[in-house]
């Protein structure tokens, strides 16, 4: 899952940055923060949200 979200947060920062609109780019930047983070939490065997994999 955090993979996953760490592509569709470069998506959404690449579209914003083409198209100019701020609020994309915002997203994508938090998509990005959020899905290292997850992808970090889970490579260290932790469990996140009560889930110890994210498929």
């Amino acid at each position: 899952m955090g993979f996953k979200m760490i592509i569709l947060g470069l998506i959404l920062l690449i579209i914003g940055l083409l198209v100019g609109m701020g609020l994309l780019t915002t997203i994508g930047g938090i998509l990005i923060l959020v899905g290292a983070i997850l992808w970090i939490l889970g490579a260290t065997g932790r469990a996140v949200g009560g889930r110890k994999h994210f498929f």
